[in-house]
């Protein structure tokens, strides 16, 4: 009989939103009960003739930092896998 004792883990993503002069920048921040500590950035800028509306430019920044996130986490995830097994991990 194998044990297979249930773990859950809690992982968090912080993310910042600044505005300066039209533009919108995010940053997403990973941090992991282990040493997982990853970061994505990203950015998004209004259209001088397009109507002010804030939240479009955070949902953009914000999308985009996540998505960056998201490419970084597989990365680590691949470099873990090479470092296990010796052999270059689906990318």
């Amino acid at each position: 009989m194998t044990d297979t004792a249930q773990v859950t883990k809690h992982w968090n993503v912080d993310i910042f939103i600044d505005e300066h002069d039209g533009q919108t920048r995010a940053e997403a921040r990973l941090v992991s009960g282990d040493r997982t500590h990853l970061s994505g950035a990203g950015r998004a800028r209004r259209n001088p003739a397009d109507p002010s509306v804030p939240e479009i430019g955070d949902e953009l920044a914000v999308a985009r930092a996540l998505s960056e996130l998201a490419h970084r986490l597989l990365h680590a995830a691949a470099d873990d896998i090479e470092g296990v097994t010796a052999r270059p991990a689906d990318r």
